[in-house]
């Protein structure tokens, strides 16, 4: 039995989320390196990713709960994790360590909840968007509300150390 292209797209989608999600946990443990411009890009993508929640809030009404109150949980736990992530600034580049059960509690909680609504059928067959789920919407809005605000405060502490470190040398 050979599969065509068609028949292996749902295989190959579910193998390249779960490849994206495995190295996105994976980053949640040990030293990182902090890449100014990726991190950059992640805080656009993220930026574009809130708004088109706040605008899918606005235009099904019954979600915009769910965004507002998950918005507001992502940005709390965002700047809990900014006081539990250690930063070393280096001569050259700049390290943190984040704290791996934060961000690996949340991102496991996004798989949970995709697999619980794939396990009832919604993606199997085609969901109007009259049914979108506030529970999702609220995950979704702390997952973003979450990686803007320990992506931007993250990108504050790294400059900070720079900053001390350059007005020192000028007295």
């Amino acid at each position: 039995m050979q599969l065509s292209l068609p028949a292996m797209t749902p295989i190959l989608a579910t193998a390249g989320i779960g490849w994206i999600y495995y190295r996105r946990i994976r980053s949640q443990f040990g030293r990182q390196a902090y890449r100014p411009r990726r991190a950059l890009v992640r805080l656009t993508i993220l930026g574009v990713a809130m708004l088109a929640l706040i605008f899918g809030a606005v235009m099904l009404p019954h979600v915009w709960p769910g965004v507002l109150a998950g918005s507001l949980i992502g940005a709390a736990i965002g700047v809990f994790a900014l006081r539990h992530t250690h930063v070393e600034p280096c001569m050259k580049d700049a390290y943190y360590t984040p704290n791996p059960w934060i961000g690996g509690a949340l991102s496991l909680l996004l798989i949970g909840r995709l697999a619980w609504r794939w396990a009832g059928g919604a993606f199997s067959s085609g969901m109007p968007t009259s049914q979108a789920s506030p529970l999702t919407m609220a995950i979704a809005a702390t997952l973003v509300g979450y990686y803007l605000v320990y992506g931007i405060g993250l990108r504050r502490q790294i400059r900070r150390p720079a900053a001390d470190a350059a007005a020192s040398a000028i007295e």
